[in-house]
Protein backbone atom coordinates (compact mmCIF):
# COMPACT_ATOMS: atom_id res chain seq x y z
CA UNK A 1 0.00 0.00 0.00
CA UNK A 2 1.46 3.39 -0.98
CA UNK A 3 2.65 5.84 1.65
CA UNK A 4 1.88 9.56 1.48
CA UNK A 5 3.77 12.29 3.34
CA UNK A 6 1.43 14.91 4.82
CA UNK A 7 2.40 18.56 5.26
CA UNK A 8 0.44 21.32 6.95
CA UNK A 9 0.87 24.87 5.67
CA UNK A 10 1.98 27.67 7.97
CA UNK A 11 -0.92 29.25 9.87
CA UNK A 12 -2.15 32.44 8.27
CA UNK A 13 -5.36 34.40 8.61
CA UNK A 14 -7.78 31.90 7.11
CA UNK A 15 -10.64 29.73 8.21
CA UNK A 16 -10.14 26.13 9.32
CA UNK A 17 -11.67 24.88 6.05
CA UNK A 18 -9.34 26.99 3.92
CA UNK A 19 -6.40 25.85 6.04
CA UNK A 20 -7.33 22.16 5.59
CA UNK A 21 -7.62 22.64 1.82
CA UNK A 22 -3.98 23.67 1.64
CA UNK A 23 -2.55 20.45 3.15
CA UNK A 24 -0.14 18.69 0.80
CA UNK A 25 -0.08 14.91 0.35
CA UNK A 26 2.68 13.53 -1.82
CA UNK A 27 3.50 9.94 -2.55
CA UNK A 28 6.78 8.49 -1.30
CA UNK A 29 8.21 6.92 -4.43
CA UNK A 30 10.66 7.10 -7.30
CA UNK A 31 9.93 10.12 -9.51
CA UNK A 32 10.19 9.39 -13.22
CA UNK A 33 9.75 13.10 -14.01
CA UNK A 34 12.68 13.98 -11.75
CA UNK A 35 14.79 11.31 -13.46
CA UNK A 36 14.00 12.38 -17.01
CA UNK A 37 13.77 16.16 -16.53
CA UNK A 38 15.78 16.87 -13.34
CA UNK A 39 16.29 20.65 -13.51
CA UNK A 40 12.90 21.27 -15.17
CA UNK A 41 11.22 19.15 -12.48
CA UNK A 42 12.96 21.25 -9.82
CA UNK A 43 11.70 24.47 -11.45
CA UNK A 44 8.17 23.06 -11.76
CA UNK A 45 8.17 22.10 -8.07
CA UNK A 46 9.76 25.45 -7.08
CA UNK A 47 12.78 23.81 -5.48
CA UNK A 48 15.00 26.83 -6.08
CA UNK A 49 17.72 26.09 -3.56
CA UNK A 50 17.83 22.44 -4.64
CA UNK A 51 18.20 23.60 -8.25
CA UNK A 52 21.09 25.92 -7.39
CA UNK A 53 22.87 23.18 -5.45
CA UNK A 54 22.27 20.75 -8.33
CA UNK A 55 23.68 23.17 -10.93
CA UNK A 56 26.75 23.99 -8.84
CA UNK A 57 27.39 20.30 -8.11
CA UNK A 58 27.02 19.25 -11.77
CA UNK A 59 29.33 22.09 -12.84
CA UNK A 60 32.03 20.97 -10.40
CA UNK A 61 31.56 17.33 -11.40
CA UNK A 62 31.88 18.22 -15.09
CA UNK A 63 34.97 20.34 -14.43
CA UNK A 64 36.61 17.60 -12.37
CA UNK A 65 35.84 14.83 -14.84
CA UNK A 66 37.17 16.88 -17.78
CA UNK A 67 40.38 17.74 -15.90
CA UNK A 68 40.90 14.06 -15.17
CA UNK A 69 40.41 13.24 -18.85
CA UNK A 70 37.43 10.96 -18.29
CA UNK A 71 35.82 9.97 -21.62
CA UNK A 72 32.31 11.14 -22.55
CA UNK A 73 30.75 7.68 -22.03
CA UNK A 74 31.92 7.59 -18.41
CA UNK A 75 30.76 11.18 -17.81
CA UNK A 76 27.34 10.29 -19.22
CA UNK A 77 27.17 7.35 -16.81
CA UNK A 78 28.01 9.66 -13.90
CA UNK A 79 25.20 12.03 -14.91
CA UNK A 80 22.72 9.17 -15.26
CA UNK A 81 23.62 8.04 -11.75
CA UNK A 82 23.20 11.60 -10.49
CA UNK A 83 19.74 11.78 -12.11
CA UNK A 84 18.89 8.42 -10.54
CA UNK A 85 19.84 9.83 -7.13
CA UNK A 86 17.64 12.90 -7.70
CA UNK A 87 14.70 10.68 -8.73
CA UNK A 88 15.07 8.40 -5.70
CA UNK A 89 15.37 11.35 -3.31
CA UNK A 90 12.67 13.48 -4.98
CA UNK A 91 10.23 13.14 -2.07
CA UNK A 92 12.95 14.05 0.44
CA UNK A 93 13.96 17.09 -1.62
CA UNK A 94 10.34 18.30 -1.59
CA UNK A 95 10.05 17.55 2.14
CA UNK A 96 13.21 19.53 2.92
CA UNK A 97 12.00 22.52 0.88
CA UNK A 98 8.58 22.56 2.55
CA UNK A 99 10.14 22.37 6.01
CA UNK A 100 12.42 25.28 5.15
CA UNK A 101 9.35 27.29 4.13
CA UNK A 102 7.68 26.77 7.51
CA UNK A 103 5.36 23.85 6.68
CA UNK A 104 4.83 21.24 9.41
CA UNK A 105 5.44 17.56 8.75
CA UNK A 106 2.27 15.86 9.99
CA UNK A 107 3.50 12.33 9.32
CA UNK A 108 2.85 9.51 6.91
CA UNK A 109 -0.50 8.02 5.97
CA UNK A 110 -1.14 4.86 3.96
CA UNK A 111 -3.84 4.47 1.34
CA UNK A 112 -4.48 2.73 -1.96
CA UNK A 113 -4.90 6.14 -3.59
CA UNK A 114 -4.66 9.81 -2.68
CA UNK A 115 -8.36 10.14 -1.85
CA UNK A 116 -8.29 7.25 0.64
CA UNK A 117 -5.09 8.59 2.23
CA UNK A 118 -6.70 12.03 2.68
CA UNK A 119 -9.83 10.51 4.23
CA UNK A 120 -7.76 8.40 6.63
CA UNK A 121 -5.61 11.33 7.68
CA UNK A 122 -8.45 13.76 8.33
CA UNK A 123 -10.55 11.11 10.09
CA UNK A 124 -7.65 10.23 12.40
CA UNK A 125 -6.90 13.93 12.94
CA UNK A 126 -10.53 14.69 13.84
CA UNK A 127 -10.64 11.70 16.23
CA UNK A 128 -7.45 12.81 18.00
CA UNK A 129 -8.77 16.38 18.35
CA UNK A 130 -12.05 15.07 19.80
CA UNK A 131 -10.15 12.93 22.31
CA UNK A 132 -7.94 15.88 23.26
CA UNK A 133 -10.92 18.16 23.81
CA UNK A 134 -12.64 15.56 26.04
CA UNK A 135 -9.59 14.92 28.22
CA UNK A 136 -9.40 17.42 31.10
CA UNK A 137 -6.04 19.06 31.71
CA UNK A 138 -3.91 17.46 34.42
CA UNK A 139 -4.46 18.90 37.87
CA UNK A 140 -2.54 18.83 41.10
CA UNK A 141 -3.54 16.28 43.76
CA UNK A 142 -6.25 17.44 46.18
CA UNK A 143 -3.96 17.60 49.24
CA UNK A 144 -1.62 20.02 47.41
CA UNK A 145 -4.43 22.29 46.19
CA UNK A 146 -6.09 22.57 49.59
CA UNK A 147 -3.01 23.37 51.64
CA UNK A 148 -0.91 25.22 49.08
CA UNK A 149 2.17 23.68 50.73
CA UNK A 150 4.93 21.52 49.40
CA UNK A 151 4.53 17.79 50.01
CA UNK A 152 5.80 16.52 53.33
CA UNK A 153 6.96 13.12 54.40
CA UNK A 154 10.14 11.08 54.55
CA UNK A 155 11.17 11.75 50.95
CA UNK A 156 10.52 15.50 51.20
CA UNK A 157 12.41 15.82 54.51
CA UNK A 158 15.45 13.93 53.31
CA UNK A 159 14.92 10.96 55.64
CA UNK A 160 15.45 8.56 52.77
CA UNK A 161 18.96 9.91 52.07
CA UNK A 162 22.04 8.22 53.49
CA UNK A 163 23.54 9.79 56.61
CA UNK A 164 26.37 12.16 56.07
CA UNK A 165 25.02 13.34 52.71
CA UNK A 166 25.10 17.12 52.30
Amino acid sequence: MPAYAVFEPPMRRRSAGEHADRFIFFRERFSLAAFLFGPLWMIWRRLWLVLIIYLVATSFIELGLRRLGIPIAARTTVYLLLQLLVAIEAANLRRWTLLRRGWRDRGIVFGDDLELAERRFFAANAASQDAASRTPPPTEPDHMQASGHEPSGPAAQGEGEPRGAP
